[in-house]
């Protein structure tokens, strides 16, 4: 089937990975001998809702060793990390157990947005790629990179590309064997054949980059 009549599935599932790996390892075959070394590229799925998108935040600029550490305290400390919990403990009770002063304000923003109404999760959820993308990046404190990590993990659409992941970069540096890592624009230019799957191209460079020292 040519790619631009291929059809991918609105919600990513086992089915849609392995559909997606086909399209793209048969543009790049190295893909073959990394599935078959280390089996399908995780699906890495999230619960789509408040504490996902909160997730998502804590691990914008620190390692996911780190903000798996600070999630856990918080998860201690408040017994749930639900919207009606963040906003209760406020922005100080966050800051004494770790998070920045510019994370926590934007946790207890997101918070009060989805109380009040002003962030509509379920929407999102049901919106277009470009529409849920363009709702998630009005939200204070979600840029690009966050909106489409819920998109790719939470909504699990298969077409998304976070841009600007860095892991992703180096393994598509690696990839293509090229003298440096590729900036956004390259990245996008180089993936856009993996379309609709690029979602899957993704995992398959999250998967090839955890796995890089033992090829």
């Amino acid at each position: 089937m040519n790619r631009r009549t291929q059809r991918a599935p609105r919600r990513l599932d086992s089915t849609g990975i392995s559909n997606g790996v086909a399209h793209i390892a048969a543009l790049h075959p190295v893909f073959h001998a990394q599935v078959e070394r280390h089996g399908m590229p995780p699906l890495w799925g999230r619960t789509p809702g408040f504490e996902t998108l909160l997730r998502i935040i804590l691990e914008q600029q620190v390692s996911l060793a780190s903000a798996n550490a600070l999630r856990r305290r918080l998860l201690e400390a408040l017994g749930s990390l639900s919207a009606q919990t963040i906003a209760a403990a406020g922005e100080e009770a966050l800051r004494g157990r770790g998070v920045t002063r510019q994370k926590a304000g934007y946790c207890v923003g997101l918070a009060r947005a989805v109380l009040e109404g002003q962030v509509d999760l379920a929407a999102i959820a049901r919106a277009s790629d470009d529409e849920a993308r363009a709702m998630l990046v009005g939200i204070r404190g979600i840029g690009p990179w966050s909106a489409e990590i819920y998109q790719l993990m939470a909504l699990r659409r298969p077409d998304i590309w976070p841009t600007g992941d860095l892991a992703l970069l180096i393994a598509l540096q690696e990839l293509h064997g090229l003298g440096e890592r590729p900036d956004n624009t390259h990245a996008a230019e180089l993936t856009a054949p993996w379309a609709p799957y690029r979602s899957v191209g993704a995992r398959l460079l999250w998967q090839a980059y955890l796995n890089r020292g033992t090829r």
